[in-house]
């Protein structure tokens, strides 16, 4: 099959790309390896997740949110948006499509997209003059390798597929990593009374949904240093109540907390709650990573052995771009991420462009969409005359 554009990845960067191409009466199609758009919304959160960030940072071109949406979303007013985004612009991604091979032919200038049906079997071909690659910066989960974990004797488990506290009251659980996702889950484990633990093994800025969103409005009209400057005064003040962090566990970074995001990619943590639980020692902190596992007991670097019933591992994802990109050089490093630096890390060469790789969320996504879209559309029109 032929079209002029291949989407690879139906989440919020593969639709918003799709609906900007459709703007302007580009044809194009999204292939998805699942068996939904949103997979990672709509299978992959836990069930007490809200957004992070205020609504006007989580929409997608061309449908913002409406005033009846609360700023901070729980998943499922994102989902509905989702929903709603899908039924507006009518976008059919094709499902069940595991890319598997994909490379730029020279002979005709185009890319060949193989993709298994998963439900049929068959291998499909796909022949088109631009690909997408929108499948994010969440391919595959991530666990990290640790000595012993294979004969752990309890349950393991990936933040992934980890939905709520309720089964685990009264066990013995460790959260291995201090980002959004560990410090969430480990407030909801606390929650459930579950006896929680959580492993944090690199500075990190803990902040509130308040000051997030205040430095983000600040970012379009002050530089990096000063909006730092100005959130980490905030920060400063309401953690007073608290007193010293890094007393209990929580180390920050040298920079401040924007500087930090875009020097490492590492978001400031938006705290639910966990910092005061942490503070009336209902939460533990373990600083460094684990040595060793036997059975159920754990050693941590620092010496400190402990046994446990669970371990859940927030530690992330990985892209999955790299094993089905052939010619992932033309848009992407060894690590499955952009080559090209900011702002320019959506384009590569031989008309392969990538979505969602901005590690700024949604609103990162959104803005991908149309700058690829842009570009088509004048590579296109370039091409006619």
């Amino acid at each position: 099959m032929e079209t002029v554009v291949v989407i690879v990845g139906a989440g919020p960067a593969g639709l918003a790309t799709s609906v900007c191409l459709n703007q302007h009466s580009i044809p194009n199609l999204i292939l998805e390896k699942e068996d939904i758009y949103a997979s990672l919304w709509k299978k992959r959160a836990y069930d007490r997740l809200k957004l992070h960030l205020a609504k006007n940072f989580c929409q997608l071109p061309f449908m913002p949110h409406g005033p009846d949406v609360p700023t901070f979303m729980p998943k499922e007013f994102f989902i509905d948006y989702l929903d709603a985004y899908v039924t507006r612009f009518d976008i059919n991604p094709r499902y069940n499509r595991t890319v598997k091979f994909s490379m730029f032919d020279m002979s005709n200038n185009k890319w060949r997209v193989e993709a298994e049906n998963t439900v049929t079997g068959a291998i499909e071909v796909y022949w088109s003059e631009f690909v997408v690659v929108a499948t994010g910066e969440n391919g595959e989960r991530y666990i990290p390798e640790v000595k012993g974990l294979n004969n752990f004797c309890g349950e393991v488990v990936h933040s992934s597929m980890y939905k709520s506290g309720r089964d685990y009251k009264n066990k013995n659980v460790l959260v291995v990593g201090g980002g959004n996702s560990g410090m969430e889950i480990s407030f909801d484990l606390n929650n459930y009374d579950a006896n929680t633990a959580v492993l944090i093994r690199t500075p990190r800025h803990i902040l509130t949904k308040v000051e997030v969103y205040v430095g983000m409005l600040l970012l379009k009209y002050f530089p990096v240093r000063m909006v730092d400057t100005l959130v980490m005064m905030m920060s400063k003040a309401r953690l007073f109540i608290y007193g010293d962090p890094s007393k209990y566990g929580l180390i920050r970074p040298n920079q401040g907390p924007f500087a930090t995001k875009f020097l490492t990619g590492r978001t400031p943590v938006i705290d639910v709650g966990t910092v005061r639980k942490i503070h009336e020692g209902k939460i533990q902190v373990i600083n460094g990573g684990i040595r060793s596992i036997e059975g159920k007991t754990l050693t941590f670097e620092n010496g400190l052995r402990q046994d446990f019933d669970v371990i859940v591992f927030a530690t992330g994802y990985k892209s999955s771009v790299c094993n089905w990109l052939k010619n992932y050089e033309y848009v992407m490093r060894d690590d499955g991420f952009p080559k090209n630096p900011m702002p320019d890390h959506w384009k590569g060469e031989k008309n392969i462009y990538c979505a969602g790789f901005s590690r700024k969320g949604i609103a990162g996504a959104a803005q991908d969409a149309m700058s690829v879209a842009q570009d088509i559309k004048s590579i296109l029109e370039t091409a006619r005359y």
